[in-house]
């Protein structure tokens, strides 16, 4: 995710990168203003359009179709940026997860139980890594120290990993109680903090596996391309070429609106505005080692 400084204008201004909008509608602006070029042309030159009285009243077409513009727009942004929040407070959810089930741990394991802790070391931290590599479809691998060595066969990369993780983080804390190491009530403790992974596990699924209905998204797309293709047969008359690059500007502020609620609605992937889950992951890592 870009961390910048909201408070810094110019930094944001003039700070241009491969994954602007600005360059991803290069082309389609390119062919926006050619376009409006050549309509311009031909009304200016061959029809002498701006002379008959009826093009005047087609700016009033784009007048009242630009409000239902603005309102399908704005609720796809904060329907976009809504995925991306609940996104960010999930994982949030898994960092507090971890920290408690290391916590718990840290005061219910003896000082010299060296093995449980060193697994629940490695183990917490890894369930926020196998989550983050199965929401980007990546295969996972058990994250363990190279010095610690924990039987991983039944972990199958094929499979639902991070089901996988908890449910050897889950048989560790009922070895535990088997052993006698944790009572019954710190049992139903600790398996409280197992299952909020498994919940946010789900939650997360959800968000991924949900995408914004593909006739919404096609309709709006449409849309922003009809109202722009039909701008210049109403604003040349009065504009004369000038309407090719404002034309131009229009589809660009439109378009990027769409290209910027694409890029959030799906918060899990790799995009520079995507949720830093490998960040976080490394900070669960870092605080249950400082626990346990």
């Amino acid at each position: 995710m870009k961390v910048y400084n909201p408070k810094e204008w110019l930094s944001v201004l003039f700070f241009f990168q491969k994954s602007d909008t600005l360059f991803k509608l290069a082309p389609l602006l390119a062919l926006i203003f050619a376009y409006s070029i050549g309509v311009a042309y031909f009304e200016l030159e061959y029809l002498h359009i701006g002379s008959n009285s009826w093009v005047q009243h087609i700016p009033v077409m784009h007048s009242l179709l630009s409000f239902v513009i603005s309102m399908l727009l704005v609720f796809r942004t904060n329907s976009a940026y809504d995925r991306w929040w609940e996104g960010r407070k999930l994982w949030g959810s898994l960092v507090n997860a971890s920290r408690n089930l290391a916590l718990k741990l840290s005061a219910m394991l003896p000082i010299d139980d060296y093995d449980n802790r060193l697994f629940f070391k490695y183990s917490i931290p890894s369930y926020a890594f196998g989550l983050k590599d199965h929401l980007q479809l990546e295969n996972t691998q058990f994250m363990l120290d190279e010095n610690y060595n924990v039987d991983i066969t039944s972990i199958d990369v094929e499979k639902h990993v991070p089901n996988q993780i908890a449910r050897l983080i889950f048989s560790k804390v009922n070895q535990l109680y088997q052993d006698g190491k944790i009572t019954g009530d710190q049992l139903i403790v600790l398996n409280n903090e197992v299952t909020a992974f498994t919940d946010i596990c789900g939650a997360c699924e959800r968000i991924k596996n949900t995408p914004i209905p593909f006739s919404y998204g096609s309709f709006i797309k449409k849309f922003i391309m009809l109202y722009v293709l039909t701008l210049p047969m109403g604003y040349v008359f009065n504009m004369g070429y000038y309407a090719a690059p404002i034309v131009a500007f229009i589809f660009y502020v439109l378009g990027s609106l769409e290209l910027v609620a694409e890029e959030i609605e799906e918060p899990f992937g790799k995009d520079p505005n995507d949720l830093p889950m490998e960040k976080m992951a490394s900070s669960i890592r870092k605080h249950v080692s400082e626990l346990l």
